[in-house]
């Protein structure tokens, strides 16, 4: 089993900055993919951004340009600086991560975008 742990979301006004963290612990064998998705009220789950294990990078493109996606691998962390924030960027965000076995899921780190 593995666990995620969320951790950077909050409050912050247009134009500002936040950085998401995500841990992953437990029965680890391989991590692949690692990523962020997000949901906004009334909307579906969508893909932020991912990163392989070899670094290759995808983004949204509503976000390219203003988040940077990254990863370390020895900590099995990844990391999800968000600059230039936007009202239409608030969602709860969530931590995605491939293993040999499954994906898992984080539990959701709140996002608010807003003067």
């Amino acid at each position: 089993q593995v666990q995620l742990v969320e951790s950077g979301g909050g409050l912050v006004q247009p134009g500002g900055s936040l950085t998401l963290s995500c841990a992953a612990s437990g029965s680890i064998v391989t991590i692949y993919d690692m990523g962020w998705y997000r949901q906004a009220p009334g909307k579906q789950r969508e893909l932020v951004a991912v990163i392989t294990r070899s670094g290759r990078t995808n983004y949204a493109d509503s976000v390219k340009g203003r988040f940077t996606i990254s990863r370390d691998n020895a900590k099995n962390t990844v990391f999800l600086p968000m600059n230039s924030l936007k009202p239409e960027d608030t969602a709860v965000y969530y931590c995605n991560v491939q293993t040999t076995i499954r994906a898992y899921w984080g539990q959701g780190t709140q996002v608010t975008v807003s003067s």
